[in-house]
C-alpha cells in the first residue's frame, strides 16, 4: 500500500486530533503517503483532499476537536454521491481509508467497502461510548471528567443555597455519560434511558435525605432519558424544594482530551494503519476490549446494542444513599 486517506466524520471528540496524529506519523514512517480528507464525507465528495506531513500534525495531540473538521453529508446516503467519493479516492491514488467517528461514520465506511472495495478501518471515536463491539470510544473520558468538573462546581452552589440541581448530560439515546460521571460526582440520583425511573421514589428520596439533615442534592439526567427542565419543575412541584436545572450542552464536546483518550486514540491509529499495511482492511474496525487493542468486522457495530452495566447502575444507587 502506498498512499492512505483519513477523514473524521459526526460529531467532534476529544482525541480526535490524536488519532490523526498517530495515522500520519505510522503511515509515514513506513513511507506511505497520507491524504487528510477535511470535513468528512461531504468533504470527500467535494474533493477537500490534502496531502499530510509530519508537520501538519504537530502540536496537536492536546488539541479538542479535529484538525480535518467534521460534517455531516445527505449526498453520501445517496449511491451517487458515495460514487463521487470512490473516485476522488481513486483519482488520488488513495488505497485505504480510516475513517474516525461513530457507527454513522462507521455505516459510510461500510458502504465504500461493500460497493466499491474500498479497505477501510474504523476507529470508534463518540463521546457517547455507544458503539457496539469496544469497551471504549475515544473521546468519552475526556468528557466524563468535564461532566464530573461541572458537578463538583455545582455542588458548591448546590451546598450553599441549599438547593437540588438537576445537570442535564449528553449520551444521545444512552447513558453511559450519565452514569459514569454520575457515580464519580457522587450524584444522588441517576436518571438513564435504559432504566425505567419513577419520578415519586426520587421525590421520596429527596425528602428521606432532607429528613435526615442534608438540604442539597444532585441529579444527573441523560438527555436520552428527558428533558432536565420538565423534571425540575415536577421534583419541585411534588417536593416544594427550590430547584435549579443545568444543561451541560457542547461544553461536554470539547476541551483538551484526557491522557487516555490521547493514548486510545494514538494506539488505534497506529493499529490502524498495520491493518491497512497488512491487508487486514476488508471493513474492520479497532475496539479496546478487555484492556486489548483488537479487530473486528465493521459489522459488528451493528450487530448488537452496547448494554448498560446493571450491577454497577445498582452500586451508584447504594452509594447514593
Amino acid at each position: 500500500m502506498n498512499s492512505i486517506g483519513v477523514l473524521t466524520s459526526g460529531g467532534d471528540a476529544p482525541g480526535m486530533n490524536a488519532a490523526v496524529r498517530a495515522v500520519v506519523r505510522k503511515a509515514l514512517f513506513h513511507g506511505i503517503k497520507v491524504y487528510g480528507i477535511e470535513r468528512g464525507y461531504a468533504g470527500l465528495i467535494n474533493n477537500e483532499i490534502k496531502e499530510m506531513s509530519l508537520g501538519s500534525v504537530g502540536d496537536i495531540i492536546q488539541r479538542g476537536g479535529t484538525i480535518l473538521k467534521t460534517a455531516r453529508s445527505l449526498e453520501f446516503k445517496t449511491y451517487e454521491g458515495r460514487l463521487r467519493a470512490f473516485q476522488n479516492l481513486k483519482n488520488h491514488g488513495i488505497e485505504g481509508l480510516v475513517v474516525i467517528g461513530g457507527d454513522g461514520s462507521f455505516q459510510g465506511a461500510l458502504k465504500l467497502y461493500e460497493e466499491f472495495g474500498v479497505k477501510v478501518v474504523g476507529i470508534p471515536a463518540t463521546i457517547d461510548n455507544d458503539i457496539y463491539g469496544t469497551d471504549y470510544s475515544i473521546g468519552f473520558d475526556t468528557t466524563v471528567n468535564t461532566v464530573v468538573d461541572a458537578i463538583n462546581k455545582i455542588r458548591d452552589t448546590a451546598f450553599s443555597h441549599e438547593r437540588t440541581f438537576i445537570v442535564e448530560v449528553m449520551g444521545r439515546n444512552a447513558g453511559f455519560i450519565a452514569l459514569e460521571a454520575g457515580i464519580a460526582g457522587g450524584a444522588e440520583s441517576i436518571i438513564i434511558p435504559e432504566i425505567p425511573y419513577s419520578i415519586e421514589e426520587i421525590c421520596q428520596k429527596l425528602i428521606k435525605s432532607h429528613q435526615r439533615g442534608k438540604l442539597h442534592s444532585i441529579i444527573i439526567i441523560a438527555e436520552g432519558a428527558g428533558s432536565g427542565i420538565k423534571l425540575g419543575e415536577v421534583i419541585k412541584e411534588k417536593t416544594g424544594f427550590e430547584t435549579r436545572v443545568t444543561i451541560l450542552g457542547h461544553i461536554q464536546r470539547g476541551g483538551s482530551p484526557s491522557a487516555f483518550d490521547r493514548i486510545l486514540a494514538s494506539r488505534m491509529g497506529a493499529m490502524a494503519v498495520d491493518a491497512l499495511r497488512e491487508g487486514i482492511s476488508q471493513g474492520m474496525m479497532v475496539a479496546f476490549e478487555k484492556g486489548e487493542y483488537v479487530l473486528k468486522p465493521l459489522e459488528t457495530a451493528f450487530s448488537g446494542k452496547k448494554q448498560i452495566d446493571l450491577e454497577y447502575y445498582r452500586l451508584a444507587d447504594i452509594l447514593s444513599i
